[in-house]
């Protein structure tokens, strides 16, 4: 059984700028008594080609964990555009919001975002000019496709050895880049996959 039940995510200030902050909505219930506190991190995916890019924005303790219904919002600054390779600044990628109970992260949810930015300049023959690199960020928009998350869940020990959380066959999930690249990776549930996206409500 699990004794965390994540109930929706909402995003929240979306679209915006690159340099804004991300800003989620968590709803949980708590169904049973919990001795330690949760763990809750933002990570952002900077490139495809290596998790030595991904950033951890934030990281929370949440506890004491009282059962029932819950409600918080989880705020993290943007990502440290000298640790993205030039060549992913803009594009989409992924962030990532997991929680962990005693150092085991037992949900994952992930939301594809894409940077771009809001105008591109036209030349006289009406082609569109490449963007000049390095990236102006200021001008660079987020928008997170909200309403696509892919949910994963791991089975985890709680605090008794029976209140465990099934779900098939998760292990590859432990991978924050499994979820990219989009154009080779399906956003909806691939019956064929061990990791099965399971739909989560946004509002």
């Amino acid at each position: 059984m699990a004794c965390i039940n994540v109930t929706n995510v909402s995003v929240l200030d979306n679209p915006s700028m690159f340099t804004s902050p991300f800003s989620f909505e968590i709803s949980f219930e708590c169904l049973a008594p919990l001795k330690e506190d949760l763990e809750w991190k933002i990570i952002y995916v900077g490139s495809a080609e290596s998790e030595k890019y991904d950033q951890v924005l934030d990281s929370i303790l949440l506890g004491p964990v009282p059962m029932g219904s819950l409600k918080f919002v989880f705020q993290a600054d943007p990502p440290d555009l000298t640790k993205i390779p030039e060549s992913d600044v803009l594009g989409v990628t992924v962030v990532l919001l997991t929680c962990s109970y005693k150092g085991k992260e037992f949900i994952r949810v992930g939301f594809y975002v894409n940077n771009a930015y809001e105008t591109q300049e036209v030349g006289p023959d009406g082609e569109i000019v490449p963007i000049p690199l390095p990236v102006d960020i200021t001008k660079v928009h987020r928008s997170i496709l909200s309403d696509k998350p892919r949910v994963t869940r791991f089975p985890i020990e709680w605090d008794s050895p029976t209140e465990t959380m099934f779900d098939a066959n998760s292990n590859d999930a432990s991978n924050s880049n499994a979820f990219l690249p989009p154009s080779e990776q399906q956003m909806s549930e691939d019956p064929s996959s061990s990791n099965p996206v399971q739909p989560m409500e946004i509002s």
